[in-house]
């Protein structure tokens, strides 16, 4: 049943690479390049030469964003499956459509929004090249925080249901969990390096639009996955190989 589940996870991530993709093409790549633009404008005034490209923008904007958003999809959503398998029968009385739903939602705050808050997103010509590495790794490790503080709440929240209720062990639980995540952020040194000159409206937008693209791959997630899991294990030999 597993494999099963593994094969329409990785199927369904690539419907949604190809949805964020759209999504991305549509809402990100206008963003990058108004961005790349002020970068160039802004190696004239230093006159600094123009950086040769390994790469063509348009082969970036397209085969290339194409590749890596459809691969990490997939990839994605065979690690989804796996989770989601995993979990079945383990959440309380959950139908496959609701955990789909749980597990996503769960993910998207976990490893994009909470991160996310911290280190959010730059355009790609924003920042300074030397610490690259520095925000990485920073970004990592509170997004390693997130989840540690997620798994630490999820089976405190367990162990709070069983002797208070649902609602108050699940509050509990959330509480837990912000309260760790918050902690971890002002410990976490900031890193703020957009220029002044930079448009605050146009990083706006590029935020919103790399939130956007996380947005669609992780709903698609949930919600198709979680109607072709239902649709799988609705029958009668999946029931009694499960």
């Amino acid at each position: 049943m597993t494999g099963h589940l593994l094969v329409r996870g990785m199927l369904v991530g690539l419907l949604a690479g190809i949805l964020a993709f759209g999504f991305a093409k549509t809402f990100g790549e206008p963003q990058i390049d108004k961005a790349i633009a002020f970068e160039d404008q802004m190696a004239q005034m230093h006159g600094d030469a123009p950086e040769e490209e390994l790469v063509s923008r348009e082969v970036q904007s397209t085969f290339g964003l194409f590749t890596g958003v459809v691969v990490y999809s997939v990839s994605l959503g065979g690690i989804f499956a796996l989770v989601f398998a995993y979990s079945l029968g383990r959440i309380g009385k959950v139908g496959p459509r609701g955990l789909a739903a749980l597990l996503a939602l769960a993910a998207f705050v976990t490893i994009i929004v909470v991160p996310g808050l911290k280190y959010p997103a730059n355009p790609p010509s924003v920042g300074d090249p030397a610490t690259i590495a520095q925000r990485t790794k920073l970004f990592f490790l509170m997004l390693l925080v997130s989840v540690a503080a997620a798994v630490i709440a999820i089976n405190a929240a367990r162990k709070l249901i069983t002797s208070r209720g649902i609602w108050t062990g699940a509050i509990l639980g959330v509480a837990l969990y912000i309260v760790i995540v918050s902690v971890a952020g002002s410990l976490f040194p900031t890193i703020n390096e957009v220029p002044e000159q930079f448009s605050a409206v146009l990083l706006w937008k590029f935020r919103v639009a790399s939130l956007g693209i996380q947005l669609v791959l992780w709903t698609t997630l949930g919600l198709v996955f979680g109607a072709v899991a239902e649709r799988k294990l609705s029958q009668p030999q999946a029931r009694l190989n499960s």
